[in-house]
């Protein structure tokens, strides 16, 4: 293949006879015909070069731009590996969540199972505990065990909520035991039931007073029934029902105590 060099020298030569064969004189052209074939065919083989090399140059920058594109794209490439490596970790962790989840599930569902028979326990004791205690606002808290009973067979409530409102129904009648109230209600004592003042000093004592204030009662929970009290006792119930109703400041007030007798 000829070097550049030898090209170019060649390329030099075909100019060279052009040039002097057009400074010729025009009457030696006219007297030989050759040289118009000669110079015609230098300027078609300069003209061929000329647009073999535009081509060359036109194939360069089309494989410039090829090689400028591939770079481009291994760059992409390159981005693409790294974002699918990224979802590959989020994927492998949104596994490892669902599988801790699934785990949840089956431990709360356990722990579901063991807590309603406990709760079915717990209301059935504390419906035994208001039936043996002393009888103070029942149909109040025989109302609270019923629902707690209803709520159990409903599917709309969760266990949590259930759970919770069992332990509230529990906290409710500990607080009895802290608390000193007054209220108004009926008496089944006699012939007929009677309206009257009743006056709880926690789960000390229970005690009634008919609202003309001429008689007072106790409830003995060793006989299970109300007991009249001596007329003494009529003011310092009085005066007990004013402090529960905090129209009296509190103040020292004798009370009869029953306690249950002790088992054998």
């Amino acid at each position: 293949m000829p070097s550049p060099s030898s090209r170019y020298r060649r390329y030099g030569l075909s100019l060279a006879i052009c040039g002097a064969l057009l400074c010729a004189p025009v009457t030696a052209s006219a007297q030989d015909p050759g040289v118009d074939d000669v110079v015609n065919a230098g300027v078609d083989r300069l003209e061929k070069n000329q647009a073999f090399q535009q081509r060359i140059n036109e194939l360069d920058e089309a494989i410039r731009d090829k090689v400028e594109r591939y770079r481009e794209v291994n760059k992409e490439i390159e981005g693409l590996e790294v974002y699918l490596d990224q979802l590959q970790s989020q994927v492998s962790s949104q596994d490892a969540e669902k599988t801790d989840l699934n785990e949840s599930i089956d431990r709360v569902t356990q722990i579901e199972r063991q807590i309603t028979p406990l709760m079915l326990k717990m209301i059935k004791g504390l419906e035994r505990f208001v039936s043996l205690d002393k009888p103070f606002l029942q149909k109040e808290r025989e109302k609270r065990i019923a629902r707690l009973q209803d709520m159990m067979g409903r599917s709309d409530v969760s266990v949590a909520e259930k759970f919770r409102n069992v332990l509230e129904a529990y906290q409710t009648e500990v607080d009895y035991g802290r608390t000193i109230e007054a209220y108004r209600g009926s008496l089944a004592s006699g012939d007929q039931p009677r309206e009257v003042d009743f006056l709880r000093i926690g789960r000390i004592a229970l005690l009634y007073q008919t609202l003309d204030d001429t008689e007072t009662g106790v409830w003995n929970p060793n006989s299970e029934q109300w007991e009249t009290l001596p007329a003494t006792y009529n003011s310092q119930i009085s005066e007990g029902l004013r402090i529960a109703r905090e129209q009296a400041a509190p103040s020292l007030i004798s009370l009869p105590l029953n306690t249950p007798e002790e088992t054998q």
